[in-house]
């Protein structure tokens, strides 16, 4: 970004201005014609462009050309591409998980749920790997949603508060771990990849013993376990052992 006519360098930002633009408590003008635009529909734009080709792919000129206007006139309601990112996650994120159908109380089927339904957000805009490991200092509404959803869903196992945080870091960290590792192997799904890495291990398998006769016992071959549901289990059979040794 190299200048507000084309694109701008984001400068200073003021955190009272990005949170109002977040949790939509700008001043509203009392005068002049409605705004044309919203925050929220620039968001939702930016983030179909990145759905279809990546975060990279976001610029202010691209998303203004979707609506027919300069990018000029997106800064009128968006102040530079970090903010707008901020906004991105905000509009996919929505409203929180909807945890309603699981029993009143039972923590694990709570907490199985809000992850299964993060990982469904992250698989459908992988873009937010990149968006949310901006050293986002600034949380809307609906991460803030997301948040609370975990905490209040393993309020039932009698675990402290900073327990729970920790807990929800772990849950959070294996669904943006199981992304990546999806996103790479569609990537890199390609049978000479796959041909030419085994030959150079095999040259040099006396480097690495260990992996080595790791790939020979088939420790990469497809297994059909659910990498999501593997790493879930062994989180929530943590917080059991947790639980009961407090009891």
């Amino acid at each position: 970004m190299t200048g507000r006519g084309k694109e701008q360098q984001d400068g200073p930002r003021d955190p009272r201005a990005t949170l109002a633009l977040l949790w939509g408590e700008q001043e509203k003008p009392t005068r002049g014609p409605k705004p044309r635009l919203t925050p929220q529909r620039i968001a939702a734009a930016a983030a179909e462009l990145a759905d279809a080709e990546g975060l990279d792919a976001v610029s202010m000129s691209r998303v203004a050309a979707a609506f027919g206007v300069s990018a000029m006139a997106l800064y009128r309601y968006v102040p530079g591409k970090t903010e707008l990112v901020e906004l991105m996650v905000e509009a996919v994120l929505g409203e929180g998980p909807d945890l309603s159908a699981v029993p009143e109380g039972d923590w694990r089927a709570a907490v199985r749920e809000w992850t299964r339904q993060c990982a469904r957000v992250y698989a459908a805009h992988p873009w937010m790997l990149t968006a949310l490991a901006m050293r986002r200092q600034i949380m809307g509404p609906c991460q803030l949603h997301w948040l609370d959803a975990a905490l209040a869903a393993l309020e039932p196992a009698g675990l402290g508060a900073a327990q729970r945080h920790r807990i929800f870091l772990l849950l959070i960290g294996l669904v943006r771990n199981v992304t990546q590792q999806r996103r790479d192997a569609e990537q890199e799904r390609d049978a000479e990849w796959d041909r030419l890495a085994g030959e150079l291990l095999a040259r040099h398998a006396d480097r690495f013993p260990a992996l080595t006769k790791a790939v020979a016992e088939g420790a990469f071959a497809p297994d059909g376990i659910d990498p999501l549901e593997f790493g879930l289990d062994r989180i929530l059979d943590g917080v059991d052992a947790l639980v009961a040794g407090r009891e």
